[in-house]
């Protein structure tokens, strides 16, 4: 049996330094039979937030000696009340059944985390509609999280191509990015 999963996102970056806000997230989930759909739709916007922070804000900084810099929140960005899309609506599919489940029903945490890639995309897609406005057609990268200062240098303009590119071993890094 298929989960029916459908995420649905409205995003929109800002040109300077704010980076993107989600506007409008729309999420329909196959819940089989909910036993308590106010639990399951809390689960899912809770998971939904932990996964906004994983592909967007909360970047692990680690020295070139191996010690973690960021090791909470004083030190690294967690989603805040701001953070939420401004409409977010989960809808459950109606009594849909799941004939192994306990009550056929289905667990919910961990789907939202995963939707929450979906609100990666949509600044990827913004980044590339921003890109093609100035004539980039080609294929770039981003990589999770995407925070505020990755989705400034993808945007590529001419403040952008300002910053001098340091080569590699002629600096001693603060902080090393770990893949």
């Amino acid at each position: 049996m298929e989960d029916a999963i459908a995420p649905a996102l409205w995003c929109e970056l800002y040109r300077i330094k704010k980076g993107s806000q989600n506007l409008q997230t729309d999420l329909v989930l196959d819940a089989c039979y909910s036993l308590n759909p106010g639990i399951d739709i809390g689960q899912v916007e809770g998971g939904f937030m932990q996964g906004l922070g994983l592909y967007t804000q909360e970047e692990l900084k680690f020295s070139p000696e191996g010690e973690q810099y960021t090791r909470g929140p004083d030190t690294y960005k967690i989603p805040a009340v701001c953070d939420v899309p401004e409409l977010f609506r989960i809808y459950l599919l109606p009594n849909t059944r799941n004939p192994i489940a306990i009550y056929s029903s289905k667990s919910m945490g961990e789907t939202g985390v995963f939707l929450a890639s979906s609100v990666f995309f949509a600044i990827k897609d913004a980044v590339a509609a921003a890109r093609k406005e100035r004539g980039m057609n080609g294929v770039f990268t981003l990589e999770s999280p995407l925070n505020v200062a990755r989705i400034r240098m993808a945007c590529a303009d001419h403040f952008t191509n300002m910053i001098p590119k340091d080569e590699p071993g002629t600096y001693k890094p603060w902080a090393i990015d770990i893949y």
